[in-house]
């Protein structure tokens, strides 16, 4: 088969498409794919670096979250059969023609979702579900300031704030970023380049937010947390924007804000279970129309490369994905 592979540690310069072995067949719990969609993510990025917390050696075959169609099951899987149509999420190996993936870990594309869609669906989607609903308690009235608010992880906050009752303020760096995030529901779309306090103040009558969901880091976090609302709550879910900030506890202490860390790895790994009642949860709505992946640009796997460097120069609104 063909597939993407990293050679060494570097940026989009060490991928290149190789012919390598097929996968072998899948184990008892286990389900193989040809795979016809990839999500690319800044995740990948960071692994390509080898600056991500997971440190694959090269060579390797990057990619964690792919859909396609079900070629073989093992011996216990009876969820799936071949032809079936499914998401799947993987360690590695996203980034070829075939894969294997445990069944577990696998959902079938909801009703209404293109493959290239389901192919980004999962990583966005169950960031967003467990970091509003469950970290942050999200409640319906409430409004959530969402920063990064034109990227994956960003669009899918605003679906999932909008579907469960908030008013949604995002953040993006340019014009076009803020009218995507207004296309996608967000009531309000602001910039935060030299400052974003006074907007929010303004915009929430002077009490701030409830939640503030933030992937940037940096000075972004540490004004946000005067952003926030009496009982607020920071949600952590990474450093885009410089590295971790330097939060000053006085600032929690005064209005009793909890700061909280949201890594979806984290639970996958901690609670498998909550996990994938998430997946399916978040199935249904995508099956129920409340919830679509925004795709700017599209890639053939050989392209991998090209995909990665969009990433890595922020030009993606929503997702990029590989396609076959």
């Amino acid at each position: 088969m063909k597939a993407i592979v990293c050679e060494a540690f570097g940026g989009p310069e060490v991928l290149a498409l190789r012919d390598v072995p097929d996968p072998p067949p899948p184990g008892s719990e286990e389900i193989q794919l040809r795979l016809a969609a990839r999500g690319v993510q800044y995740v990948d990025v960071l692994m390509l670096a080898g600056k991500y917390q997971f440190r694959p050696e090269p060579p390797f075959i990057p990619g964690s979250e792919a859909s396609g169609t079900v070629v073989a099951v093992g011996a216990n899987v009876r969820r799936f059969r071949p032809g079936d149509q499914v998401m799947s999420r993987h360690a590695l190996g996203a980034f070829a023609e075939l894969a294997n993936a445990a069944a577990a870990a696998c959902e079938p594309v909801p009703a209404g979702l293109s493959l290239a869609e389901a192919g980004v669906f999962r990583a966005a989607y169950t960031t967003a579900y467990h970091a509003l609903l469950q970290r942050g308690r999200l409640q319906a009235g409430e409004t959530v300031l969402v920063h990064g608010a034109a990227g994956g992880i960003g669009i899918a906050a605003i679906q999932v704030a909008k579907t469960f009752g908030a008013t949604v303020i995002a953040t993006a760096s340019t014009e076009a970023k803020r009218a995507a995030c207004l296309e996608e529901g967000a009531d309000h779309a602001i910039p935060y380049h030299g400052g974003f306090i006074d907007a929010v103040k303004s915009l929430t009558g002077g009490r701030g937010v409830d939640i503030v969901y933030d992937p940037i880091g940096g000075a972004v976090t540490e004004e946000s947390l005067r952003c926030l609302a009496w009982a607020g709550r920071l949600l952590i879910l990474g450093f885009l924007g410089g590295g971790p900030a330097q939060i000053r506890s006085n600032y929690l202490l005064i209005k009793g804000i909890d700061a909280i860390g949201v890594r979806i790895g984290g639970l996958q790994d901690a609670d498998p279970a909550l996990a994938a009642a998430n997946m399916r949860a978040l199935a249904e709505l995508a099956a129920a129309g409340k919830l679509r992946p925004r795709i700017s640009h599209r890639f053939p796997l050989a392209e991998a490369g090209a995909a990665i460097q969009a990433v890595i120069d922020r030009a993606v609104i929503g997702k990029a994905v590989l396609e076959s």
